[in-house]
């Protein structure tokens, strides 16, 4: 089917909430996508952070074909060993308390919030200005973004968003607070990292009140930031935390994953999900667990970071580098939107625009320095050729 015969599909059926790209990708391989006409595109996106481990990974792919072969859906009324397993090894890598499996990240920080409310009955919500929870319900009522939340309003009541300072959260933290729910790095905003102290303050508020300190890792997890769990690279530990993106190596899977101390908030009928922790994406993800903890390639991805950040900061038009690891945004001169199209449509790179001039590049924790190279080369003719001078390609 060609392209143009994909978009009058969707122009006919499809509900309009997305701007897609005029590309079909019918292949991924590692790093690559590949198009219908079989033109190779170095995907420095990873599905928004979702292919970590490059698409299609072996280990992830053996585990499903094998697994799908087997046992696909039970539901929870009853035990399966892949999703058991995976959460003894997901609590067992992070907070050492228990594990609510869904399908998203938004699911996930749906769960945190009732987590937190149920530990402390009509308690507040504290979230950060700039923040991205997501796009339901309550997670979009902790996303304190006038552009997303006005169409929908009136929204789920008892979030205040204050201004990431330290100051701020202390004043904003009481014996009413239920949570303070934060993503240590924001990444939908432009990959702003959330200062130190202000994650200090944070824990020292909710430890003074007895409200819980949540972590969203739903981006920053699964080792895009060089470390395992995003948190391990701050001198925070929340009390519990979101993950779901790189999760499943590719495949829908959130969690909420809690410390020892809110381990039995949550009982019997108080939350729950039909698909949640299904045989054959639990099986993907503790495929895709087992490849991300380990040692040298999170080295990895601190080295390859590094490089990409410093080829960046060089590359004419470039005025700002932000992140950590392989999770980074550059501010640049002209339009971010105008060069994350010219660079797919012209340079086969897959990278987006997060704002008019922000461009967030979430490549694959295995590129390796050679791809990183390839990569910033291809962006910096991007930028070139978009320049405000009136350059184009």
């Amino acid at each position: 089917m060609s392209l143009a015969e994909l978009r009058e599909l969707e122009a006919a059926h499809v509900v309009g909430t997305y701007a897609r790209s005029p590309v079909e990708f019918v292949r991924g391989d590692g790093p690559y996508l590949y198009d219908e006409h079989g033109s190779e595109y170095l995907d420095m996106l990873c599905g928004i952070s979702v292919t970590n481990l490059g698409h299609c990974h072996p280990r992830v792919v053996a585990a499903v074909r094998e697994q799908a072969g087997v046992l696909m859906h039970v539901s929870n009324l009853f035990y399966t060993e892949p999703a058991m397993r995976l959460a003894g090894e997901l609590a067992q890598s992070s907070l050492g308390g228990k594990v609510f499996f869904c399908n998203s990240g938004a699911e996930a920080n749906e769960a945190a919030i009732k987590l937190a409310r149920r530990a402390r009955p009509a308690g507040e919500i504290i979230v950060l200005h700039g923040a991205f929870h997501g796009r339901t319900y309550g997670a979009l009522s902790a996303t304190p973004q006038e552009s997303k939340q006005a169409p929908f309003a009136p929204l789920v009541p008892g979030f205040r968003a204050v201004v990431a300072e330290p100051e701020a959260i202390r004043q904003a933290v009481g014996e009413r607070t239920a949570a303070v729910l934060l993503e240590p790095i924001q990444g939908e905003s432009g990959v702003h990292v959330v200062p130190d102290e202000v994650l200090i303050a944070a824990r020292e508020s909710c430890d003074a009140t007895g409200a819980a300190l949540i972590f969203d890792e739903v981006q920053s997890g699964m080792g895009r930031t060089g470390t395992l769990w995003a948190y391990e690279a701050t001198p925070v530990r929340p009390d519990a935390m979101t993950v779901a993106k790189a999760l499943g190596g590719g495949l829908p899977i959130g969690a909420l994953v809690t410390g020892e101390r809110l381990a039995d908030e949550l009982g019997t009928g108080d939350h729950g999900s039909t698909f949640a922790g299904g045989p054959v994406v639990s099986a993907a993800a503790r495929a895709a667990l087992a490849a991300t903890d380990d040692a040298a390639l999170l080295a990895g991805v601190r080295a390859d970071g590094e490089l990409l950040a410093g080829r960046l900061a060089r590359t004419p038009g470039v005025r700002e580098v932000r992140g950590r690891g392989l999770m980074l945004a550059a501010e640049i001169d002209g339009d971010a939107p105008a060069v994350a199209r010219h660079a797919l449509e012209h340079e086969q790179l897959i990278v987006n625009a997060t704002g008019p001039s922000t461009l967030r590049l979430l490549p694959p924790l295995t590129a390796g320095r050679g791809l990183i190279e390839t990569a910033a080369d291809r962006l910096e003719r991007a930028i070139a050729a978009c320049a405000p001078d009136g350059a184009s390609g």
